[in-house]
């Protein structure tokens, strides 16, 4: 005992890590403005780091489609799917080649391994493409190929529904809508499900044909190319050049039924004379009804069985915060009540992933807070009621949790629930570096009778190597959860990562801070 309170001796022993940071930050004027900081880059990456409600994990695939008109199914999947899944399947990074061919068409679908680039996966797709092209047989048309990432689920679904309008209509609305949200930042691909589009339908009378010998393929002709604009050259007048066109696009029913098939003694036979042109909305391939329960409307609202309705769905860009992006498109669709959208259409959320996300992840931020509470009354308890211990590790941790979250943000991970687990179970070893050397700062000041600087420095020194060494051990315990394989690895992968820095940062701050704060409210 008079070895550790002696101060001549205690400056004789080499300080080592811990005690070297505690000397060089008890009383440097730089470790509030360092404390301040942290705390500030704390907050800033809590308001930008991205929310989700799980990991983004990228696992890219590609689609890629081709029409082989008039082959049957055996025939695309002999002479184009099977050719086509093999020239895939000699790329890099690729994980599986799947195939479906039918009449007329063939799909060829590209899984790529599991943290592989989306844009970088594309562009070998296209490259694989382009220099096979020679390969395709006669007859098949241009390939087309369609991307799928985990950022093509929407995170917002708007329902559409009307007791007045009927799917058509609200199919129209729900695409001006789709357009007014698509300027919305961050906003991404959308799309429409349900509701019939308007078109014009041409029903032949095969009497009528078969009177005038005509045939379908002539009528199929005559309006294909009369539905054109083209471009015939350039009148040029007192120095003004206008563009001539000739032709005009089909618009209505009359359009088509004015166009003439052929000419039969000497009279010609309009579109009228053998088919019968309505204006309707397609047969349906989609449909979506909407549906209310009585005891749980409110007093005044509308009631709805089996309405019509259409649903828009919208994702959002690659690395985006989720719920911003929810809360824009949602704020946005207010702003169209009213204007683009009347009062006799209603719409409702049935889908809202940045509310779901929201309210799991500020669950668990409240869990966390509470945890560290909760350690934070155990240390005044266990130090006989003594508050300024217990005010020191209240200040470190919550900087420990903060900066970890900035560095989530510089290292490209999202405030989700794996990344907020992480956190709460790091809070162990988090509290436990400050406890350690404020307890021993505290019995080291109770042993020597005194509060001075070299005595908290020693007492610092001498948990020092056992803290480190008990951290780097919990850390190296960590590590191999980052090297996991499959899909698991990247949806764990924040564990390790966030939490093996947590741990790393809580020594530093606590030979940093601890002793600073330690020796102001002494």
């Amino acid at each position: 005992m008079t070895e550790n309170t002696n101060p001549e001796k205690q400056k004789n022993k080499p300080l080592g890590i811990a005690g070297g940071l505690a000397k060089l930050f008890i009383h440097s004027p730089l470790s509030p403005l360092l404390l301040v900081a942290c705390f500030a880059l704390g907050l800033l990456g809590v308001a930008m780091t991205p929310r989700q409600e799980d990991p983004q994990i990228s696992v890219p695939m590609v689609d890629i489609f081709v029409n082989y008109k008039g082959a049957s199914a055996n025939q695309v999947s002999k002479q184009v799917t099977e050719p086509l899944q093999r020239i895939m399947s000699e790329m890099s990074g690729v994980d599986h080649v799947y195939s479906a061919a039918m009449r007329d068409q063939g799909m060829v679908t590209v899984q790529f391994e599991v943290g592989q680039d989306l844009e970088n996966s594309l562009v070998k797709v296209y490259d694989k493409l382009s220099s096979n092209m020679d390969k395709i047989p006669p007859g098949v048309d241009q390939p087309l190929v369609k991307p799928k990432g985990v950022d093509d689920v929407p995170v917002v679904t708007l329902t559409l529904w009307s007791n007045e309008h009927d799917d058509s209509v609200l199919r129209l609305l729900a695409l001006d809508i789709l357009q007014g949200i698509s300027t919305v930042e961050n906003a991404s691909q959308g799309f429409v499900v349900g509701g019939r589009s308007d078109q014009l339908k041409v029903e032949v009378l095969p009497e009528k044909l078969s009177g005038y010998e005509i045939s379908i393929d002539q009528i199929a002709s005559t309006i294909q190319h009369a539905n054109s604009e083209l471009g015939m050259g350039k009148i040029e007048s007192n120095n003004l050049s206008s563009k001539v066109y000739s032709g005009s696009f089909l618009k209505t029913v009359n359009d088509v039924e004015s166009l003439i098939v052929a000419v039969k003694n000497d009279s010609p036979v309009y579109i009228r004379d053998v088919a019968k042109v309505t204006a309707a909305p397609s047969d349906a391939s989609q449909l979506v009804n909407y549906y209310t329960v009585p005891s749980q409307l409110s007093e005044g609202d509308e009631e709805a069985y089996s309405a019509p309705a259409v649903t828009v769905a919208i994702a959002k860009k690659k690395g985006s915060n989720g719920v911003k992006v929810a809360e824009d498109i949602i704020a946005k669709v207010e702003i169209l009540k009213g204007n683009l959208i009347p009062d006799d259409v209603h719409v409702e959320i049935t889908r809202n992933y940045g509310e779901t996300a929201k309210t799991k992840v500020n669950g668990l931020i409240l869990k966390l807070f509470i945890a560290t509470a909760i350690v934070v009354v155990l240390i005044w308890v266990a130090l006989n009621f003594r508050w300024e211990p217990a005010l020191v590790v209240m200040l470190v941790i919550p900087v420990v949790i903060l900066v970890t979250v900035f560095y989530a943000l510089l290292t490209g991970y999202t405030i989700d629930r794996v990344s907020l687990f992480a956190l709460i179970f790091s809070i162990g070893i988090l509290v436990d570096d400050a406890i350690v050397v404020v307890e021993n700062i505290y019995r080291r000041w109770l042993i020597a009778e005194n509060t001075d600087t070299d005595v908290a420095i020693d007492a610092v020194r001498e948990v020092g190597n056992p803290t480190i060494l008990a951290t780097l051990t919990v850390i190296a315990a960590l590590l191999p959860m980052g090297f996991v394989r499959g899909m698991m690895g990247p949806y764990m992968e924040p564990i390790p990562a966030l939490g093996a820095f947590a741990m790393l940062f809580s020594v530093f701050a606590a030979f940093m801070f601890t002793p600073w704060l330690a020796m102001r409210i002494k």
